[in-house]
């Protein structure tokens, strides 16, 4: 029978896949490439954490757990919050453990938004957030934060794209994939934006743990945020569990149990053992979080002067694990050079553009790799460089 009609719904049809795993799944292709693509730890999740898991199938924990996920580790959770980030959470209540942070920022949208309104996304950012808008029935109105901010947002940036179909403002701190960090008072405009014109906050958290050159404040913590604050976080960059698919959604009890629902119906609960594996790594894992967080920094350091020294300006991230170096010099587009950079050097990174607009002509290069591939990485960039720009 001729089909005369799509049975894909518009919104898929016309959502573009990840622009990330595009260069990912080609860089895999061939040999011998040195890989700054993909934003995923090169440490193996500690020994403990892994005990943790193996213990919990010897002893045979492998039912269901709650679905908000294990007691145990929503009051553990509920305690690394409290000590960490100043930030108080009733386990019982107002904390979800999701699979992964994706999930999290999912079900946070599907529970905030009718159709139609609209979420302010600051770019350039992760690459699932306008999508995921857009899948619950919302409308991301894109705001771009700029280079000579050291992509940091403007108060009045935000101000002049709310409407009264505004529902929320979402932030990543550290950014994915500037680095750029926020401090105490870049967040204080913010909450003030959000508290004047009522709207709630969907902050990105998930690199919490990696932040190098001052003391992380979550946005929950700031003076009357936390009740308009949903704070998305998980296990995967911090503690190295990136393959666990391990996360955790906080914030106040009533929007916490309307993303219940859905992740009831949707997802049931997180993989029992790795909830074990996570509440192993918060009792245990803060040593192993901070030899990861040293040897980053020392990377950051490397890889930060290494792109400033041959001619691509970029400015010092204050945590995750990403550079963003503006490759204007070049006059190519981040996609054209993320492509020809590969192909002639095979190092590959992320082109800027996939991040949004004002990610173009700039690309993002992990250094969640070994200083040795670095430095191999950094020899060939130079190399392609100073071919393109002479």
């Amino acid at each position: 029978m001729k089909q005369t009609k799509s049975y894909i719904a518009q919104k898929v049809e016309e959502m573009k896949p990840s622009g990330i795993r595009r260069f990912f799944d080609l860089a895999s292709s061939m040999e011998g490439v040195v890989s700054l693509g993909v934003g995923e730890p090169d440490f193996v999740t500690s020994w403990s954490t892994r005990e943790a898991a193996i213990l919990s199938l010897e002893q045979g924990y492998t039912s269901y757990t709650a679905n908000p996920g294990l007691l145990e580790l929503r009051e553990e959770i509920s305690h690394y919050m409290k000590k960490r980030f100043l930030v108080s959470y009733e386990p019982t209540s107002e904390i979800i453990v999701t699979v992964g942070a994706s999930q999290a920022i999912d079900i946070s949208l599907r529970a905030i938004l009718n159709q139609g309104e609209e979420v302010i996304v600051v770019e350039p950012c992760f690459v699932s957030y306008a999508p995921l808008v857009t899948l619950a029935g919302g409308v991301p109105i894109p705001v771009q934060s700029l280079k000579e901010n050291d992509f940091k947002i403007k108060p009045h940036q935000l101000e002049e794209v709310i409407t009264d179909r505004t529902k929320a403002i979402m932030i990543c701190s550290p950014n994915n994939p500037t680095g750029t960090t926020l401090s105490k008072a870049e967040l204080v405009n913010i909450v003030e934006v959000a508290e004047k014109h009522d709207l709630l906050i969907l902050s990105d958290e998930i690199y919490a743990e990696l932040c190098y050159d001052e003391e992380y404040t979550s946005t929950a913590a700031i003076n009357s945020a936390w009740e308009r604050t949903i704070l998305l976080s998980g296990f995967s960059k911090g503690f190295a569990m990136t393959g666990w698919r391990l996360g955790f959604v906080c914030g106040p009890e009533e929007l916490i149990q309307a993303m219940l629902k859905i992740h009831q119906y949707s997802l049931m609960c997180a993989p029992t053992m790795a909830q074990y594996a996570g509440l192993e790594a918060l009792r245990s894992g803060q040593n192993d979080v901070e030899e990861m967080k040293k040897s980053y920094r020392r990377r950051r350091n490397f890889i930060v002067q290494s792109l400033n020294d041959m001619g691509l300006n970029c400015h010092l991230p204050g945590g995750a694990f990403y550079a963003f170096p503006d490759i204007t010099a070049t006059k190519m587009t981040s996609e054209t050079f993320a492509e020809k950079l590969l192909i002639e050097e095979k190092v590959a990174v992320v082109p800027g553009s996939v991040f949004g607009e004002s990610g173009e002509g700039h690309v993002r290069c992990s250094y969640a790799s070994s200083l040795q591939q670095l430095q191999e990485a950094m020899k060939r960039m130079n190399r392609f460089v100073e071919k393109h720009t002479h």
